[in-house]
């Protein structure tokens, strides 16, 4: 099977914080991220459903970073697939 991706991931592991009205406010770990967007580590019954724009933010960096919109565009057992929206 080929990888159709548009953008090269790379690991990385970080706290954000993201939110969303069916799961509120959450600090979870990034598994990957790439240009195109972010992997989240979720429980099942912490993820929103596909097509949800949730807000992310990463925390412990030096200044206070952005707050970006991002949709689910893919779950897996062990977490989201966020893409990074444009405002």
């Amino acid at each position: 099977m080929s990888d159709k991706r548009e953008y090269t991931r790379t690991p990385l592991a970080c706290r954000i914080k993201i939110q969303h009205e069916s799961i509120g406010e959450l600090m979870v770990k990034t598994r990957d991220i790439s240009d195109g967007g972010v992997f989240v580590v979720l429980e099942p019954d912490q993820m929103p459903p596909i097509g949800s724009v949730v807000t992310g933010q990463v925390q412990g960096m030096p200044v206070e970073a952005p707050v970006v919109k991002m949709e689910v565009v893919r779950t897996e057992p062990d977490g989201i697939g966020l893409k990074f929206l444009q405002d």
